[in-house]
């Protein structure tokens, strides 16, 4: 039995096929732009021909342009997507913490991956990678590298401010003074993780930790993390792929519904 997950994000859209409910067949990962669905298609299309053309039996949808999937048998909401898609991938984690391009959300899971209860950053792009893509254009260092650089750092500067407007001037007037790209980059790194973590203590926060979404791919937040919270921050492969591997598996119950 093969299900599709898709996941349309504010930043990019991602797509994964199942078989079975337990064998990943492929992944996909666009860019998103203004036509969302010419990118989802291509997305697809990257699919479909990993899996020979095999159809799935059941779609599911998630993320912030769900509502506009017309393909989908059914929504649901990124935090069940997420929640379920870590539980599989890590099934030790009782929390997640997901920094995507546009919101930041923790997630507590019961011991048989049940969403329990959540907390979530939407309201500015404040600890999100929209504020690490502003961040990365003021100081000229690609996103990419940011985690590696970081660790060049021999201290981290302290960031006031995470709101993304006033943290690009601070930015720039610290580039003025000086002060190595290294250690900027290390601070902005440790003033997003002060900020998730302190929205992730509304919750409990577990000892095993799974840190998902786009931002995941930043070691440097990472450590970040682990810092702020004293915790165990684990990164599950494809961390951008969580939320469509979360909507394939409900796409599975759907299916032997």
């Amino acid at each position: 039995m093969i299900t599709l997950g898709i996941d349309l994000g504010s930043n990019t859209v991602k797509t994964v096929l199942l078989r079975d409910g337990n064998q990943v067949v492929a992944r996909a990962l666009r860019k998103g732009g203004h036509d969302m669905d010419s990118v989802m298609n291509e997305c697809l299309d990257e699919v479909f021909s990993a899996a020979n053309g095999e159809k799935p039996n059941k779609i599911v949808a998630t993320g912030y342009g769900r509502v506009s999937c017309k393909i989908a048998d059914k929504e649901i909401s990124e935090i069940s997507c997420h929640g379920r898609g870590a539980y599989f991938s890590m099934p030790g984690a009782r929390t997640v913490i997901d920094i995507g391009g546009q919101d930041s959300k923790a997630i507590s899971l019961s011991d048989n991956g049940k969403v329990i209860d959540f907390v979530m950053n939407d309201k500015c792009a404040a600890g999100t990678g929209r504020f690490l893509e502003v961040m990365a254009q003021a100081l000229q260092v690609p996103l990419v590298e940011f985690g590696d650089v970081s660790l060049k750092a021999d201290r981290s500067v302290d960031i006031s401010n995470t709101c993304t407007v006033f943290a690009e001037s601070e930015v720039i007037s610290l580039l003025a003074r000086r002060e190595s790209k290294e250690n900027i980059i290390a601070g902005l790194h440790k003033a997003i993780a002060a900020r998730v973590i302190a929205m992730a203590k509304r919750l409990r926060i577990e000892d095993d930790v799974a840190f998902t979404g786009g931002v995941a791919l930043n070691s440097g937040v990472r450590r970040a993390l682990e810092s702020a919270s004293g915790k165990n921050i684990k990164t599950p492969d494809h961390p951008q792929h969580i939320g469509a591997l979360g909507a394939a598996l409900f796409a599975f119950d759907l299916a032997k519904e």
